[in-house]
């Protein structure tokens, strides 16, 4: 499955790190993994819009069944985190957490701890639930100063 999109804008993309970042010598699927684990805890929290659904729909059933990882998620979307891909609610809070750095921040306060880098994070569903947890405490504080 390829960006169904095709956007000229992503939030975040695998590229951007393997072509910069990432230390020599990992993986290039590291740089897929934080990515993916934002989305697929927003594909959880019902953040994606239903234009993603329709498009990516059997990614989303597998991913939801734990069938693929986190990073094969947003590598079967050729790694960007593309805006079209949420919701409304989804938008605003990734364009308010996400795109401020508090996400990478939080990514590696809480998974990174004690590793060398962001980029040498297990992908395994144990860190998605850890992670998961704190989003989700992120996204309730948001929604408090949304009004909403």
């Amino acid at each position: 499955m390829k960006n169904p999109t095709r956007e000229s804008y992503s939030f975040d993309s695998a590229q951007r790190h393997f072509h910069g970042p990432l230390p020599e010598g990992l993986p290039i699927e590291q740089a897929y993994l934080h990515i993916g684990m934002y989305l697929g805890w927003c594909i959880g929290q019902q953040l994606v819009s239903q234009q993603f659904l329709e498009d990516c729909g059997g990614l989303v059933y597998r991913f939801t069944r734990r069938e693929i990882s986190c990073t094969i998620l947003c590598e079967a979307l050729d790694g960007e985190l593309a805006p079209s891909y949420f919701n409304t609610q989804g938008l605003k809070f990734t364009q308010d957490y996400y795109t401020d750095q508090r996400y990478l921040t939080d990514y590696r306060e809480l998974l990174a701890h004690g590793l060398p880098t962001l980029y040498h994070v297990t992908d395994s569903w144990v860190n998605f639930g850890r992670l998961s947890g704190l989003l989700s405490e992120r996204l309730a504080a948001w929604k408090l100063t949304q009004g909403d």
